[in-house]
């Protein structure tokens, strides 16, 4: 099937890494036990052979590209469901034994080998069944990247920081190779903001929430759980992202906290068992139902 595009791929991504006498053999599809011991075997005793004693093989199934099942050339003949679906005929086992036993040699010869095809880049022409976003929103008075709820001035270790943001929607801009939000703390020597966690660490959490679909108006809130070995210092919140505007025009915009002071708790300060979290509220009292229509919760 090639409608709207290739459905499945046609170039296979082989590769083989050596650490010692393991030998890593990332396959892209699904070996079967059978398939898999032949496979195991034959590139295990290639490296034998050319002088690694003990080699332990080891197969990385489903690894970069995805080819589907590999079965022998008798479990083909049967036709059952892995046999029916290798895609590439009877002989793909044998193809990938021989392919890792070229591998297996070039790492034994310390040879580099041809990169052969390049992947097709197909990711401008993948159909996508989700909306698109419409247009993004401010409430009156505020801009992008405003702060509605700052953090408290003063947090120990072990406690959570929060602060919100007047946001965009996330889907315009997925930020990949960046980061909706950053932790950064002020260098004291040289007055400089060096960050310390993206949204890529474990501690810190990026929410987003539509307020008004009706006025595109949206709120991020980044959450910083604060690990108990971090440096005692001055530490900001903040939040990148972007916003479109009603004539489809994508923009960046860029928001930072108030500066609040880390510092370790002193002994008896904080039970260790029931940690006082700190998250800056705001408090508003509930609106009639005809401004949550129009202006959201």
């Amino acid at each position: 099937i090639s409608r709207p595009y290739p459905w499945h791929p046609k170039v296979m991504d082989t590769q083989m890494g050596l650490v010692g006498q393991l030998a890593i053999m990332p396959v892209p599809g699904e070996f079967t036990t059978m398939c898999g011991r032949r496979f195991r075997d034959k590139v295990a005793n290639t490296l034998t052979t050319g002088g690694i004693s003990g080699v332990v093989p080891v197969l990385a199934g489903l690894s970069n590209v995805y080819s589907h099942y590999i079965t022998t050339l008798e479990e083909y003949q049967v036709q059952r469901y892995e046999a029916a679906s290798t895609i590439f005929g009877p002989h793909t086992c044998q193809a990938y034994i021989q392919q890792y036993q070229t591998l297996a040699t070039a790492l034994l010869n310390n040879q580099v080998l041809p990169e052969g095809p390049p992947m097709p880049d197909m990711s401008y022409s993948v159909i996508t069944l989700l909306p698109g976003v419409f247009f993004d929103g401010t409430p009156i008075g505020s801009a992008f990247g405003d702060v509605v709820a700052q953090p408290y001035p003063l947090a120990y270790t072990g406690e959570t920081v929060t602060a919100k943001f007047v946001s965009g929607h996330p889907r315009n801009d997925v930020q990949l190779g960046g980061s909706f939000l950053t932790v950064e703390r002020l260098d004291d020597t040289s007055g400089a903001w060096q960050v310390v966690a993206t949204d890529a660490n474990w501690e810190t959490r990026f929410i987003w929430d539509r307020v008004s679909s009706l006025l595109g108006t949206s709120l991020a809130t980044i959450k910083w759980d604060i690990p108990d070995n971090t440096t005692e210092g001055t530490y900001r919140l903040t939040h990148t992202g972007h916003y479109k505007t009603l004539l489809r025009n994508v923009d960046q915009y860029y928001g930072a906290s108030n500066s609040f002071k880390v510092v370790k708790p002193l002994s008896g300060d904080i039970n260790n068992n029931e940690i006082d979290t700190r998250e800056s509220i705001v408090l508003e009292p509930p609106k009639p139902w005809w401004m949550r229509l129009f202006f959201g919760s």
